[in-house]
């Protein structure tokens, strides 16, 4: 009883680490999209877009709100956006996307991960050229016409349409443009009345490295660990 009783408790534990990341997360896209546009979200895409990302995390609407008003005070931190680009073990490739107040801090921080943990990080540009920067949008399938949706999409920067799953198995449709259509393609989907469960801009890798497993447990040790780092958004990866 005791041995379940940690393992619930680890589990526990381990949600609230990613629940509590996540919202620090969003707590940054606010206040960047606030500084960029506003407070307003009617008037302000990319904050209205990370509102929606905070609804499908389950961030309660007061925490956003509260967010909003900090993001628009004198005192809040400016967070510069830097993508670092390292090797993975076994020459899978990583990008790092991070927003910090402190780049010295953060660029040692993201080198120290790599280093420790079987990787290396390297100059702009030497792996940031096998992916491509894409808008991407999650639905609710439901109530959705995929082919009458995927033709009037075509016309407003639409690439690629697919089917998945969310974290907690539901179904979701997955839509995605190359990234400067990606107000294009938001705007489409509200004039459709759709509002996506999440979206987002993501590195698609072109070309994914395939590891055995016991190889490729030492590539996600390396992602766990960068992702853990406060200052770290996103990490993306070529390992199929």
């Amino acid at each position: 009883m005791g041995r379940i009783f940690e393992v619930r408790k680890h589990t526990m534990f381990a949600r609230w680490n990613r629940m509590a990341k996540q919202f620090t997360r969003i707590n940054k896209d606010i206040t960047i999209a606030v500084k960029a546009g506003g407070t307003d979200p009617a008037n302000n895409p990319a904050l209205r877009r990370v509102i929606q990302n905070a609804r499908a995390i389950n961030m309660p609407k007061d925490k956003v709100e509260a967010a909003i008003k900090r993001a628009a005070g004198k005192d809040v931190a400016n967070y510069e956006v830097a993508m670092y680009e390292g090797y993975g073990p076994h020459g899978v490739a990583i990008l790092v996307e991070t927003a910090t107040d402190n780049p010295t801090r953060t660029v040692g921080n993201v080198r120290n991960i790599f280093n420790k943990n079987g990787g290396n990080l390297a100059s702009s540009g030497s792996v940031s050229f096998m992916f491509r920067r894409m808008g991407v949008f999650r639905l609710n399938p439901e109530g959705i016409d995929q082919d009458d949706l995927e033709l009037y999409l075509i016309d407003h920067g639409l690439e690629e349409m697919g089917e998945s799953t969310g974290e907690k198995g539901e179904p979701q449709l997955v839509i995605r443009c190359l990234f400067p259509e990606f107000g294009h393609l938001q705007k489409a989907l509200e004039d459709r009345g759709i509002t996506p469960v999440s979206a987002e801009q993501e590195y698609v890798c072109t070309s994914a490295t395939e590891l055995p497993e016991d190889q490729a447990k030492e590539v996600l040790e390396l992602i766990d660990k960068l992702e853990q780092d406060d200052d770290v958004q996103n990490v993306y990866h070529t390992l199929a």
